[in-house]
C-alpha cells in the first residue's frame, strides 16, 4: 500500500481513506512502528485507533492511542519531544503501521533517542545523525566550531579540505594500518558532509543518484 500522506506536502486524505486499514484484527488498535525519516532507527512502538490516526494526519505530529491511559496521546505534549511525521505508511494487509517522524528530542520516556537500547543512529544512520550536528554548528560563531569556521569560508574551502582528506585516506589506503585508513576515512566523510552543506544539499541527493544507478543497472541485464 502507498503512504497515507505526507503532511508536508499537502492536506490530509479525504475523510475515510483510513478505513481501509484493518482496525478490526487488533480490537479497534493498529501497531505503529515509528521510525526516524532521516537515521532510520526505530524509535517506539506505539498503537493507533482511527481518531489517533485522523489527528496524527491532519496535525502533522504523532498521535496514539495509550492502552495505559485507555486514551489518545499525543507525543511531547508535557515533555515538549513532540515528533513531527513525514508519512505514514501501511504494511501489505493493512494491520501494520510504519511512521516515518523527525523527533524534536528523546523518543523514549527515559531520555533516550530510542526506546530499543541506549545506542544513537547505529549504522549508516551516523551519516544523518552527523548532517544533523553539522546544521546545528552551521549556527555557531566560526570562532568556537570548526563546522562554522568552514562553513562561513565558503564552498571553495570545504571543497579543498575534501581534496586534502581524499588524498590522505588514499594514502593511508595504500600503506597504512587499518585503524589509520578508518580515522581518514571518517575525515574524508566528515568534510563531504560539511561541503554538501555549504552547497546546500544533502546526502540523501548522493543516495538518490546511487539509487537510480543500481535501477538503471537492473535494466541493463
Amino acid at each position: 500500500m502507498a503512504p497515507l500522506h505526507h503532511p508536508a506536502d499537502g492536506p490530509p486524505p479525504p475523510a475515510g481513506e483510513e478505513r481501509a486499514l484493518d482496525f478490526a484484527k487488533g480490537g479497534g488498535l493498529i501497531p505503529a512502528v515509528v521510525q526516524d525519516a532521516d537515521t532510520l532507527q526505530v524509535l517506539t512502538l506505539a498503537y493507533m485507533d482511527e481518531a489517533a490516526l485522523q489527528e496524527t494526519l491532519e496535525s502533522g505530529e504523532a498521535t496514539f492511542f495509550s492502552r495505559s491511559r485507555g486514551g489518545r496521546w499525543r507525543k511531547g505534549e508535557t515533555s515538549g519531544n513532540r515528533l513531527k511525521v513525514v508519512s505514514v505508511t501501511p504494511d501489505c494487509d493493512g494491520d501494520a503501521l510504519v511512521v516515518a517522524v523527525r523527533p524534536m528530542g528523546p523518543a523514549c520516556h527515559l531520555g533516550t533517542t530510542s526506546c530499543f537500547g541506549m545506542e544513537t543512529a547505529p549504522g549508516v544512520g551516523r551519516i544523518a545523525a552527523l548532517e544533523r550536528t553539522i546544521a546545528e554548528r552551521a549556527a555557531a560563531p566560526a570562532d568556537t566550531s570548526w563546522t562554522a569556521r568552514l562553513l562561513a569560508d565558503g564552498p571553495k574551502r570545504v571543497a579543498q579540505k575534501v581534496g586534502e582528506e581524499g588524498v590522505e585516506t588514499a594514502l593511508a589506503g595504500a600503506a597504512g594500518p587499518d585503524e589509520e585508513l578508518a580515522s581518514e576515512a571518517a575525515d574524508l566523510i566528515y568534510h563531504l558532509l560539511v561541503l554538501l552543506k555549504a552547497r546546500h544539499m544533502s546526502f540523501q541527493q548522493v543516495l538518490d543518484v546511487l539509487a537510480r544507478r543500481a535501477e538503471a543497472a537492473k535494466g541493463s541485464g
